[in-house]
């Protein structure tokens, strides 16, 4: 985010200036990331102006800017219009922009809207029930924008084959700690050694692969627990996972290690070097490629350091 404009955001927050803020806000064309090949997927509080700043530093490949769990009513309003100013500074970025909204009815639709013009890669809908909403969500949100889902309802689980009524619904998110509770069972059940957890993750992996969607595994809470947390990493990569939910870059960074990388992420660097070396004897060093978006020098060394973390191993 341009550091320039800093002060002035921080003065629209401190005064509670929702208008000015607003006003503040113009979309422009971003280059969507249409890749799936993400491993961490990073939950930021939208109403956190210090750690938006901080997204071009992440190492996490997918960046959830999350308006609904942890953000107070009150500041529902600012942390909309910063997830959209977010987008808007971040025009060309390797990581995929998700916008982790309210549920359709209540503040949903109309955080759709306002979304929109600002074209987020991906609108991540929370407390799904029915392929009804599904279908509704599609309406609202804009051709270009892909639908992600978030699975923690019971009827979502009953329906988990079904959600999928359209290729833009790319992702389903397991929230385990919702879903636990809707099914009325105790959270302490989900262990790293409870059969029933790993039935549960094994059935949401295997549905989801089979019906052509990105299956993201949960959240771990509690952050601070590394052990347990590599414990579940270990699981989840003997079952198949390739991506998972975090709330910290530390976690971003276990994932990586445990998950690596993936062969379409492989695949992607080789030939984005390939096109940047192309374009650089031409004498151009900043371009969009119709499949993996603004490449510029940055990018080039990215996947080139990609390629030789594998070498290396």
């Amino acid at each position: 985010m341009p550091l320039q404009n800093l002060n002035l955001l921080k003065k629209f927050l401190e005064t509670e200036d929702l208008e000015g803020l607003k006003a503040y806000a113009t979309p422009v064309k971003r280059h969507q990331n249409r890749s799936l090949s993400f491993r961490s997927a990073l939950m930021i509080s939208a109403q956190n102006l210090h750690h938006l700043t901080k997204i071009p530093t992440l190492e996490a490949e997918c960046i959830i800017l999350n308006l609904e769990d942890g953000v107070s009513p009150a500041l529902k309003p600012f942390a909309l219009v910063l997830s959209a100013f977010t987008l808007a500074s971040y025009p060309h970025t390797a990581q995929k922009m998700v916008v982790r909204i309210n549920p359709l009815d209540e503040g949903g639709i109309q955080e759709i809207a306002y979304l929109n013009p600002f074209m987020p890669d991906a609108i991540r809908i929370p407390k799904i029930k029915t392929i009804q909403e599904v279908q509704r969500a599609l309406e609202l949100i804009d051709e270009g924008i892909e639908l992600h889902l978030s699975i923690e309802t019971k009827e979502a689980w009953l329906a988990l084959a079904h959600l999928n009524v359209s290729p833009r619904v790319r992702a389903y998110y397991l929230g385990v700690l919702d879903l636990f509770a809707d099914f009325g069972m105790p959270q302490t059940l989900f262990t790293p050694d409870n059969p029933t957890a790993h039935y549960l993750l094994s059935h949401f992996l295997i549905t989801a692969q089979a019906c052509g969607v990105k299956p993201v595994s949960f959240v771990y809470q509690e952050h601070k627990n590394h052990a347990v947390f590599d414990r579940w990493l270990a699981l989840e990569h003997q079952l198949g996972f390739t991506a998972k939910g975090c709330i910290t870059p530390l976690q971003t960074t276990a994932i990586h290690h445990h998950f690596g990388y993936t062969q379409e992420q492989r695949d992607r660097a080789r030939e984005i070097i390939c096109l940047f070396e192309e374009h650089a004897q031409r004498g151009i060093s900043g371009f969009v490629d119709e499949r993996y978006g603004f490449i510029d020098e940055p990018i080039y060394k990215g996947a080139k350091a990609l390629l030789q973390k594998e070498c290396s191993k």
